[in-house]
C-alpha cells in the first residue's frame, strides 16, 4: 500500500516552479497548461530526474527530497513508474523482454514469467508478447509501456502525455484500460496532458499551471464552475466568459440571501441593459470591474425550460439570440448564438441528442441563462 503523495516547490532557477501539489493513493491528478507551463519540469522533479531549487516530496512516510535536511533519494531509489510518450521501448527486444528488463531486481528464472503476467494484465495476447516494437500498433505498443512502468510495483505512477501518438480508436481502449487498473492500483497517479477533454475525462482532481506556477487545483467540476481568475478560466477551455462591474447588494434583502448585482458590459467597455443577480461572497467591492463565466449547464433552451428537466436556480435572465455557426462534432453539437440587443456577445452551447436540431444558422432561440451558475472573479488591476 502506497502513501499519499506531497510535493511542495519553489525555485527560480533553471525555471520558474512554484506551488503545492497533493494526490491520494488511487486517485489520479492530471497537470494541465500550456507548452512551458512547469508540467513536466514537476514530472521530472518527482521522478529524480531534476533537483528543485527548494522544496520537500514525500511519498506516505518515505521523504524524496527535502533541500533544507539535505534530503535527495536518486531516482532508482524512489520506486517511480515513467509512461512516456514515445513509449521508449527497446526496438530490438520483444514486448516480453522489454517488461521484463524492468525485472532485474527478481531472480532471472522469474523474470518472464512475471512480465508475461504484467502484459497479459494490459490485454496484450501471447503471441503480441513475442513481437518487437515495430511489429505492434501504436496502442500496443503503450500498453507494453504501461505493463514496464507497473512490473516495477511502483510507489508512484507518472503518465507523460502518454496517449498523444495513438489514434482516438485506441485511445478510448487505453482511457478504459486504465481505468480497469486504478482499481487495483492503490498509488498516486500523477498525468500529463495537453488535452482537457481527456483530463476531465480520466482525473479525479485537476493541477492548473502556467509559467511554472500552480494557479488552482481541484476537482474538474470546480474549476471549471469556479475558476480562480480569468487566466484558468481560459487554460481549462472555459467559453462563455465576459466583462462586467460588480455593483454589489441592492437592499437588505440580497444581503440576506447572499445576492450581488452584476453589471454586464459589451467587449468594448460599454455597459448593456443586462443586470444579473448572482451569488455574492462578499469579497468585492463595489465598483470593481470583474470578468464573469457562465458553465454550459447554466445554459438552457425554452424546450428544456418548458420539459422542467433541469432545476432553475433562484435568477433566470432571459435572453433573445440568434444561432450564427453550428459544428456536428459525431454525437455532440457545438453552436455559437448572437445576444440580440447586446453587439458583440455571443453565447457558446453545446448539445447532443434530439435537443441538436433546434441549433440551425439563422435560428431564432430564447436561451435561460441560471445566474446560480454564474461565477464572477475581479480583473486584475481594474476598478
Amino acid at each position: 500500500m502506497s502513501g499519499a503523495l506531497h510535493v511542495e516547490i519553489d525555485q527560480h532557477e533553471p525555471m520558474p516552479l512554484h506551488g503545492t501539489v497533493q494526490c491520494q493513493p488511487g486517485e489520479l491528478l492530471a497537470l494541465v497548461g500550456p507548452s512551458g507551463a512547469g508540467k513536466t519540469s514537476l514530472l521530472r522533479c518527482l521522478a529524480g530526474l531534476m533537483r528543485p531549487q527548494s522544496g520537500v516530496i514525500r511519498v506516505g512516510d518515505e521523504v524524496w527530497v527535502d533541500t533544507q535536511a539535505g534530503v535527495f533519494v536518486p531516482p532508482q531509489r524512489r520506486h517511480v513508474g515513467l509512461v512516456f510518450q514515445n513509449y521508449a521501448l527497446m526496438p530490438h527486444l520483444s514486448a516480453l523482454d522489454n517488461v521484463a528488463l524492468a525485472l532485474l531486481h527478481r531472480p532471472r528464472s522469474q523474470r518472464r514469467a512475471e512480465a508475461a503476467r504484467w502484459l497479459e494484465h494490459v490485454r496484450l495476447t501471447p503471441d503480441q508478447m513475442q513481437r518487437r516494437p515495430a511489429n505492434l500498433s501504436g496502442g500496443q505498443q503503450q500498453r507494453v509501456a504501461v505493463a514496464r512502468a507497473l512490473a516495477r510495483q511502483p510507489r508512484l505512477l507518472l503518465l507523460d502525455e502518454p496517449f498523444s501518438a495513438v489514434d482516438q480508436m485506441n485511445r478510448q481502449g487505453l482511457y478504459d484500460l486504465l481505468a480497469d487498473l486504478r482499481k487495483d492500483l492503490a498509488i498516486p497517479i500523477i498525468l500529463v496532458t495537453h488535452d482537457l477533454i481527456e483530463a476531465r475525462h480520466l482525473a479525479d482532481r485537476l493541477v492548473v499551471m502556467d509559467q511554472g506556477q500552480v494557479l488552482q487545483s481541484g476537482t474538474p467540476a470546480h474549476i471549471y464552475r469556479s475558476p480562480r481568475n480569468a487566466r484558468v478560466a481560459d487554460l481549462v477551455g472555459v467559453q462563455n466568459r465576459f466583462q462586467g462591474v460588480w455593483l454589489g447588494p441592492r437592499d437588505d434583502a440580497d444581503r440576506a440571501a447572499g445576492a450581488g448585482w452584476l453589471q454586464w458590459h459589451l467587449a468594448d467597455g460599454t455597459p448593456s441593459p443586462v443586470q444579473l443577480r448572482v451569488r455574492d461572497k462578499g469579497k468585492i467591492p463595489a465598483g470593481q470591474r470583474v470578468t464573469w463565466v457562465v458553465q454550459g449547464d447554466g445554459l438552457h433552451l425554452d424546450s428544456e425550460r418548458a420539459a422542467g428537466s433541469y432545476t432553475p436556480g433562484t435568477c433566470e435572465q432571459a435572453l433573445a439570440t440568434t444561432v450564427r455557426t453550428v459544428r456536428n462534432l459525431g454525437e455532440t453539437t457545438m453552436a455559437s448564438a448572437s445576444v440580440d440587443g447586446l453587439p458583440g456577445v455571443e453565447l457558446r452551447l453545446v448539445r447532443s441528442g434530439p435537443l441538436r436540431q433546434v441549433l440551425q444558422p439563422g435560428q431564432p432561440l430564447r436561451v435561460w441563462l441560471d445566474c446560480d451558475w454564474v461565477h464572477v472573479m475581479p480583473t486584475r488591476g481594474a476598478r
